[in-house]
């Protein structure tokens, strides 16, 4: 499928980029996406969850009463977690949440995720930024004229650039991202992808074999 590349003003260049169409324009798979964005949600919980047991609240070990002749029911000692202040009785330990997923799964569920952008419309080829220095006023100005400013957008760049990192870490409703870090949840959490041409040339560009 080709692509219009825009300028930072959001007009068109007069260049196109061709994507692949066996990534951009395949039958979408969404319980690969809801598998995918699943292990990454999990993969970010802490698991630090704890409670004591009786054995690890605070409390005497001494029996509060006889067994027997008291008329009462048997006691144990004041950390029986029938008690205030007892132990828990299978409370939560720490555990991790996180599970493994097949890599063809991550990149079906990758390309899924692409496939819906295209199809909606919310993919946009931006020509390759040239910041001289950080300023974030020039990349809202760039992310307004491509009628990106209110919704959440994912600006992915082929590679680390400080100048376009540091312009773009104070707003809230984008996030910068190199290419190969590009994972199915946030291309899902965001309402526009835009992807600048070097970026997105790399889609087509010929795989090296080792």
């Amino acid at each position: 499928m080709q692509v219009d590349v825009l300028n930072s003003k959001g007009e068109k260049t007069g260049r196109t980029v061709e994507l692949p169409d066996d990534i951009f324009n395949i039958e979408p798979n969404d319980h690969c996406i809801y598998l995918a964005v699943k292990q990454h949600l999990a993969a970010r919980r802490q698991g630090t969850h704890k409670t004591k047991t009786r054995a690890e609240v605070h409390g005497s070990s001494k029996k509060l009463h006889r067994q027997k002749g008291t008329g009462g029911s048997r006691k144990g000692n004041i950390r029986n977690p029938l008690y205030k202040g007892g132990g828990t009785i299978n409370g939560p330990l720490p555990h991790l949440y996180s599970f493994k997923l097949n890599r063809k799964v991550k990149d079906l569920a990758k390309m899924s995720a692409l496939a819906h952008k295209a199809r909606e419309n919310k993919l946009v080829i931006v020509e390759d930024l040239k910041l001289t220095a950080p300023k974030t006023k020039d990349f809202t100005a760039m992310l307004g004229s491509l009628q990106q400013g209110g919704q959440k957008s994912l600006f992915v760049v082929p590679e680390y650039d400080s100048n376009v990192y540091l312009s773009s870490r104070n707003l809230s409703r984008n996030k910068t991202m190199v290419l190969s870090d590009m994972n199915t949840y946030d291309l899902v959490n965001a309402q526009m992808v835009i992807f600048t041409e070097s970026a997105a040339k790399l889609f087509s560009a010929p795989v090296e074999e080792a």
